[in-house]
């Protein structure tokens, strides 16, 4: 976990995102979608859309297999995060 925040503070990530990402990392169960990310950040889906989209292009998420409307994203390898 220590090594995660590390390498994502290379680069530092916005309060909506460290509210997620430390929600992932303490517990959080089930599948996690844009609609969840935008209710746990209180913002707007296209808000949490556009955060989602730099975590994946950052690898901190990454996308699970099912597409569509039963999108999801898990947190990525800690070794793959980019700056």
């Amino acid at each position: 976990m220590a090594k995660l925040w590390e390498r994502i503070n290379r680069r530092p990530v916005n309060a909506r995102q460290r509210l997620v990402i430390d929600r992932m990392l303490n517990g959080f169960e089930g599948l996690f979608s844009t609609s969840k990310y935008a209710k746990l950040a209180k913002c707007s889906t296209d808000t949490a859309l556009r955060d989602i989209q730099e975590l994946l292009q950052r690898q901190i998420l990454v996308r699970n297999e099912a597409g569509g409307r039963s999108t999801s994203y898990r947190l990525g390898d800690p070794a793959s995060v980019t700056d």
